[in-house]
């Protein structure tokens, strides 16, 4: 077995025997023990009781978190004329259309939202293999298929995050950075965990939000009370 790092050794004995906590709790901890040389992520996981397999079953949404996530979101769009001009001004980093198409069936994926115009659809749905995997690609039902782009790029750009849960009926996202304030990392936290709240599909049965941990990059995790942090 691998021996461990003084500063890893360090965090897991901090966390030891600790569970349930509030989101309060759970936030002072991880900011405590967050040590590492770069400002690190706020991670939040929820396990959710659905099976994304059935259609009725899907989770996923998108939320303006208050105090957006501290990560650059390098955004691209797909439009073309006044709309590619619109895109650009609200601080797109990649606007194009077929030439952007391209670039991407050529493996360069240099951004982490895509935005599309209704009309560009059937350039992006080519696309569909690719960036349906890395959930990039456009849909109506997040808002990133639209035509106020300037909204959808500002929004992007804000601190806006989506959401979808994987096989296992995971979701997870960024929720902020370690250097953020405690109440500021809570607010945030309990907006996500509002909008999956929100976002339980019909065909769930049983308990929908079964357990929400929480974890800065290089750190621990810790599971967080599904009531406290709900505000149910």
């Amino acid at each position: 077995m691998a021996k461990l790092g003084k500063r890893t050794r360090a965090a897991r004995e901090a966390f030891d025997g600790k569970e349930n906590l509030t989101v309060e709790d759970a936030v002072a901890l991880i900011k405590a023990n967050a040590s590492a040389k770069f400002d690190e992520s706020v991670e939040i996981a929820m396990n959710l009781g659905v099976d994304p397999r059935h259609a009725d079953q899907m989770v996923r949404g998108v939320v303006g978190l208050p105090n957006g996530t501290g990560k650059t979101v390098r955004v691209a769009v797909f439009a073309r004329g006044p709309k590619a001009e619109e895109a650009q001004a609200a601080g797109a980093d990649i606007v194009g259309a077929e030439d952007l198409m391209e670039t991407i069936q050529g493996g360069t994926i240099e951004f982490d939202r895509c935005i599309a115009t209704p009309d560009m659809m059937p350039i992006v749905g080519r696309l569909g293999k690719i960036l349906g995997p890395r959930n990039l690609m456009p849909n109506p039902k997040v808002g990133t298929v639209t035509m106020d782009v300037k909204a959808a790029v500002e929004a992007a750009k804000g601190g806006e995050v989506q959401f979808k849960a994987e096989k296992a009926g995971v979701v997870h996202a960024g929720v902020g950075k370690a250097s953020f304030d405690e109440a500021k990392l809570v607010e945030n936290i309990r907006a996500f965990v509002g909008a999956v709240a929100r976002a339980k599909p019909t065909g769930a049965k049983g308990t929908y939000l079964k357990k929400i941990s929480l974890a800065s990059t290089m750190g621990p995790g810790v599971s967080v009370d599904v009531a406290n942090a709900s505000g149910e």
